[in-house]
């Protein structure tokens, strides 16, 4: 296949490059920087998402298109941290799907992340691909994000809305910020740790991704395992991979006071569960967090 990537530079979208650099796919990326380092063989074209539309020959003649790119949302939530974290998506979105309006014959898929904030906390409740959407500012972006994904659909473009929760990586996201806390043992449960954590290893969550290029699935996927645990199981089960106790919980008036309004997302409670992969026929390498974190951290 031709693939074009965007959001290539993070963790996830260079572990996705590798992996579908080694099946021989032909791959190119969108970047706001024309010099992103890359391998040789990856061609990259300038694109910032907010401000217009991508180059038409960046998409023109692809077999799919993998979007990726977005404003992180772990930083304090300023009003105008939210607006780049809203624009980066939405407006971001919207031009990539206007741009492949424009073209003769547009690619046969496109696979645009969203994530589980799709849910809002919704304390014990099982969610899934057919939960409603919750209520609150992360909630209100990824509807409308996922929104602008599915106008691609009128085009004859089958859209894969991946919902991703909690990716794990020891070299990248959030596991690579937990780790310092504990491994020096201050370590620890984040308020009362009985929030549910949706949570997937990054191969896994690259394999679904994969299975969306592959299958014929198209709406919603929660990149999810299928196991969930509430932080205080998260946090005994990274304390004993990294031999140390987890045992220095911070408070949630801590966490406002360090993050803000984007505390809530740290102690949101999301019980996901990936049937639409499991439907599709995924079936996950590290289905169980304890696994997951052994094969991360050995």
């Amino acid at each position: 296949m031709k693939i074009t990537i965007s959001g290539a530079s993070g963790f996830i979208g260079r572990r996705l490059l590798k992996a579908l650099g080694s099946e021989g796919h032909t791959l190119q990326v969108l970047s706001r920087h024309a010099g992103t380092n890359m391998p040789g063989n990856v061609k990259v074209w300038a694109w910032d998402p907010v401000k217009g539309e991508p180059p038409a020959d960046a998409l023109r003649d692809t077999d799919a298109v993998i979007h990726l790119a977005g404003e992180p949302v772990a930083q304090r939530w300023s009003d105008e941290a939210k607006r780049r974290i809203r624009d980066s998506r939405v407006a971001g979105t919207r031009n990539l799907v206007q741009a492949l309006g424009h073209l003769d014959k547009p690619p046969a898929t496109l696979i645009c992340a969203s994530a589980i904030g799709y849910y809002g906390s919704r304390n014990d409740e099982i969610l899934t691909e057919h939960s409603a959407a919750g209520s609150g500012y992360l909630p209100e972006v990824c509807v409308a994000w996922e929104s602008e994904a599915a106008n691609a659909e009128p085009l004859g473009v089958r859209v894969v809305r991946v919902r991703i929760g909690l990716v794990l990586d020891g070299r990248g996201g959030a596991l690579r910020k937990m780790l310092p806390p504990f491994r020096m043992g201050v370590g620890g449960k984040l308020g009362d740790g009985k929030q549910w954590m949706s949570w997937i290893h990054l191969e896994d969550l690259v394999g679904i991704i994969r299975l969306g290029l592959e299958s014929r699935m198209n709406g919603p996927v929660n990149g999810v395992a299928p196991y969930p645990v509430n932080n205080a199981d998260f946090t005994r089960a990274l304390a004993a991979a990294v031999h140390r106790p987890g045992i220095f919980p911070v408070p949630s008036f801590a966490l406002h006071l360090l993050f803000g309004e984007m505390s809530d997302v740290l102690l949101a409670s999301q019980r996901v569960l990936p049937r639409a992969a499991e439907d599709a026929g995924y079936r996950f390498q590290f289905p169980q967090l304890p696994a997951a974190l052994g094969d991360l951290l050995r």
